[in-house]
């Protein structure tokens, strides 16, 4: 008799297939989806792949028109997009969005069993008045922010830090699944955004520290590659360093060797540093090193590369055009 061995990445495999066959085991559901950006698109795209019928908007048209071509049903008003859904998630860039389209989706009233899952990254004081305003309306919302960037998006193995009661939780947690491979309760509402908003800032000090690092080793002479496998096989090693690396050449998959294109632009970390900042000055906590990184990616968005990767950082040091 003998012994076959599986790799961790079939086990992985195998395992993120069963959890998406068990999602669907009580029948597919009529699931919402406005935002179909770098990660929102691929997150529907994983749930047309669970078996579940998707209803999706976007103001851009070829993006509406991809996941059509998946089998998904565009719509131009997202105020009928919510009255033929079970679920409605929103992916969208800042506070402001999510609260015009939440006022404009529900407008005209709401399915008192549907579930508004806000998976973007805004302000736990917005997440409140959001749940406050759909609740009263009838039906029920809950904030769950995702982590795990693009590669994530892509490959269904989102973390998603979910607010709401614990029936909530139990409610969506076989649709997250369908997106994400840890889906956290992290306790009432608004709670999934402040777990969100501490880790997008130790993301961005990360980025930092690594882009630092690294054009500090390159610059006295190191192999950048050679140096990249001492960092990811010692304490240095952290998820900017080893699946993200703002080095070309590195990561195959990362923005770096795409001229820093795509990705999670050097806006939106901008954005989630703001109101991180904003947290923590309604808390009375200091960040200094917080602050800072919000500084340094204040000033690339005034250099005009909001829309580059936010690994961008490294290339700007490398260049030295960088100033906070």
């Amino acid at each position: 008799m003998s012994l076959r061995v599986v790799s961790p990445s079939l086990l992985n495999a195998w395992s993120q297939t069963l959890v998406r066959a068990m999602s669907t085991q009580g029948g597919s559901k009529n699931i919402g989806f406005v935002g179909l950006g770098n990660m929102g698109a691929n997150m529907a795209s994983n749930l047309i792949k669970a078996g579940h019928k998707l209803h999706v908007f976007d103001i851009s048209k070829p993006a509406c028109q991809g996941l059509a071509a998946k089998g998904a049903t565009v719509y131009t008003k997202t105020s009928e997009l919510a009255q033929n859904s079970d679920f409605v998630i929103t992916m969208l860039p800042n506070n402001a969005i999510v609260e015009k389209s939440y006022e404009e989706m529900t407008a005209d009233g709401v399915n008192k069993d549907t579930i508004f899952i806000d998976s973007s990254t805004i302000s736990p004081d917005l997440v409140k008045t959001l749940q406050k305003r759909i609740t009263d309306k009838g039906a029920r919302f809950i904030d769950a922010p995702v982590s795990g960037g693009v590669p994530g998006a892509e490959q269904a193995t989102l973390t998603f830090m979910v607010g709401g009661t614990d029936a909530e939780y139990n409610a969506v947690k076989a649709v997250l699944e369908c997106m994400g491979k840890r889906i956290t309760h992290c306790g009432v509402y608004g709670m999934g955004q402040a777990a969100k908003l501490c880790n997008n800032m130790m993301l961005a000090i990360s980025m930092i520290g690594v882009s630092e690092a690294m054009n500090l080793a390159v610059r006295q002479g190191l192999d950048a590659k050679v140096f990249a496998e001492i960092i990811n096989s010692s304490t240095g090693r952290c998820w900017a360093s080893e699946i993200y690396n703002p080095v070309p050449g590195i990561c195959p998959t990362a923005p770096a060797n795409k001229d820093y294109a795509g990705g999670f632009s050097s806006a939106l970390i901008t954005k989630d540093l703001g109101l991180a900042s904003g947290v923590a000055n309604s808390s009375n906590t200091p960040i200094p090193l917080g602050s800072l990184a919000h500084k340094v990616y204040t000033s690339l968005c005034t250099q005009g590369l909001g829309n580059k990767d936010f690994s961008v950082v490294y290339d700007q040091m490398k260049k030295e055009k960088f100033s906070v």
